[in-house]
């Protein structure tokens, strides 16, 4: 007998150009499966085939972040709860094989199963517009760092009066001086090298303008959106924005402290047995970026914040290490930046006038 109860769940394996869907019944299990294209008419076919076998409880969809956010925002504006489905178990997929419909079943076995509950970030408002300008920003510094590298390395090979010249020079003397070499014949050796040099410091230059222009505009929306952020010791635009991005548009969708430091990596694991209770171990996994902001902003407090040095001086006298110590600072700082980043805007009004 096919025995339904009238109530689904969708999984989708996202790709670049085609989606595979798999609906599921909470009883009947696995229905049906779908491939659509990856855009509003594919996405219009998704949502009345899905419909058409039940009500819909909730869509689990791999990548939201990336290949999966257009539907993910095509279904939430049509009234859809979605959850993040993440990668499947390895031991399943060594098991029973790979393919995208096993994926986009799966998928749907997850978000019933309650094993994904994670709500993906809406990617619609302030924050996805200092993502943007994060990854912009952050290429740039890596291009402009190997931009500098190459410089000196081909600097080796000047003359002697060229390297007596950009001795000691900082790096944005060092370029300025480059760029206003005039190579006097590029059919010589040594011609090439001047002419490759003032290249490369012009290059250099050039990112270095775009970089502060990009921190400009990253420091002006961080202080419109969550200025308490940028008032709190320690935290800066570039660390207020990792914090931010990883938060999300909708901050509602962490929902607790302790959450919020799962997520950063900086909640202890337990590892406790029958004969080993209560012991934890650190927490090697959690966003790394949002980890290391954390850690940037407990340093810089370790060495210029007069109560954390208290603190460290009294934590030092009981007798614990440097790492343990630090380990505990991370988590004020998290609990900190929590409330900050939940906070709405009339009680960050309010927090501003408090500091």
């Amino acid at each position: 007998m096919d025995t339904r109860s009238g109530y689904v769940v969708v999984g989708v394996d996202t790709h670049k150009h085609l989606h595979v869907a798999a609906v599921m019944d909470s009883v009947a299990g696995i229905l049906a499966t779908l491939t659509i294209p990856t855009d509003t008419p594919g996405f219009r076919q998704l949502l009345a085939w899905a419909q058409s076998y039940g009500q819909i409880l909730v869509f689990g969809v791999e990548g939201t972040g990336s290949y999966g956010a257009s539907l993910t925002s095509y279904l939430r504006r049509h009234g859809h709860s979605v959850v993040e489905a993440g990668r499947p178990d390895r031991r399943l997929r060594r098991m029973n094989g790979k393919s995208d419909t096993l994926d986009a079943e799966n998928a749907a076995r997850a978000a019933l199963a309650g094993m994904a509950t994670a709500i993906p970030k809406t990617g619609d408002g302030t924050v996805e517009m200092l993502r943007q300008l994060k990854i912009v920003h952050d290429t740039a510094v890596k291009d402009r760092s190997a931009a500098m590298i190459t410089l000196k390395t081909m600097l080796v090979h000047g003359d002697d009066q060229l390297r007596a010249n950009t001795n000691k020079m900082t790096q944005i003397k060092l370029a300025r001086h480059l760029s206003r070499l005039r190579p006097a014949d590029v059919t010589t050796v040594a011609g090439t090298l001047r002419y490759s040099l003032r290249t490369l410091a012009h290059r250099w230059l050039y990112l270095d303008t775009q970089i502060k222009e990009l921190e400009a505009k990253i420091h002006a929306l961080v202080a419109d959106y969550r200025p308490a952020l940028l008032h709190r010791f320690g935290i800066g635009a570039d660390t207020a924005a990792e914090i931010l991005i990883v938060v999300g548009d909708n901050p509602e969708r962490i929902k607790s402290e302790a959450a919020f430091a799962k997520l950063a990596g900086i909640s202890p694991i337990p590892t406790g047995s029958g004969q080993t209770s209560g012991r934890h171990r650190i927490n090697h996994g959690g966003h790394r970026q949002l980890n290391a902001a954390i850690y940037r902003t407990v340093i810089v407090r370790m060495q210029h914040h007069e109560p954390t040095k208290a603190y460290i001086a009294k934590r030092t006298a009981e007798g614990k290490t440097k790492r343990d110590i630090i380990r505990c600072l991370k988590r004020y700082v998290i609990r900190e930046v929590y409330h900050l980043v939940k906070a709405q805007p009339t009680t960050i009004a309010h927090a501003l006038k408090a500091s």
